[in-house]
């Protein structure tokens, strides 16, 4: 697939050639590799999602969990 980006704005398009060059890298390269961090990056699970995921599921706490093993113990 090939993709083109129109207007890019001076300082957008001269900030790219430095990156491209700290990186030793074409312009070509750099778009490459900030594409795919980015692309990367959203599928990564954010920590808000991982917690609501957990949520869900309903597991007992810590506090609920020694609450249980307490009254397990106590009808010994």
């Amino acid at each position: 697939m090939n993709l083109s980006i129109k207007n890019v704005p001076d300082r957008i398009a001269k900030g790219l050639r430095e990156r491209a060059a700290r990186s030793h890298r074409s312009i070509q390269g750099e778009l490459m590799s900030i594409i795919e961090a980015a692309v990367m990056r959203s599928d990564r699970p954010t920590a808000r999602n991982v917690l609501e995921r957990v949520r869900r599921l309903k597991l007992k706490t810590g506090d609920e969990a020694l609450a249980i093993l307490r009254a397990d113990r106590d009808r010994r």
